[in-house]
């Protein structure tokens, strides 16, 4: 007789740095929100709403509702705390413009970041 079970692993940021990947077994049938269930009374998932996040299967935004396959990957998405374009612009400021990527060697005469 065949293994009826779905293996399927669930991973989540569930802090800055520190990235949680469990495996869990589900039944034949079962979707995203039956994966996060089944996550959701695990230790390392303490304090996580799991279900009000963002999810994707294999890095593709999907609905709660999509069915699982053996060995796919359920991701959950945390929400941005800052826009990237702000932390950019932040971390390129505080790195200075003579210093940073492109910018490092300058042209004699040329004015700054070009």
């Amino acid at each position: 007789m065949a293994d009826t079970t779905l293996h399927i692993t669930v991973v989540c940021a569930v802090a800055a740095g520190q990235v949680v990947e469990v495996l869990v077994d589900l039944p034949p049938g079962a979707c995203v929100a039956d994966a996060l269930r089944a996550c959701s009374a695990m230790p390392a998932f303490a304090g996580v709403e799991l279900l009000a996040l963002d999810a994707g299967v294999w890095g593709k935004l999907a609905a709660h509702t999509q069915p699982l396959a053996e060995g796919d990957r359920v991701e959950l998405y945390r929400p941005l705390t800052v826009d990237p374009k702000v932390a950019r612009r932040t971390r390129f400021t505080r790195q200075g413009t003579g210093r940073a990527g492109l910018f490092n060697k300058k042209r004699t005469g040329a004015k700054a970041g070009y």
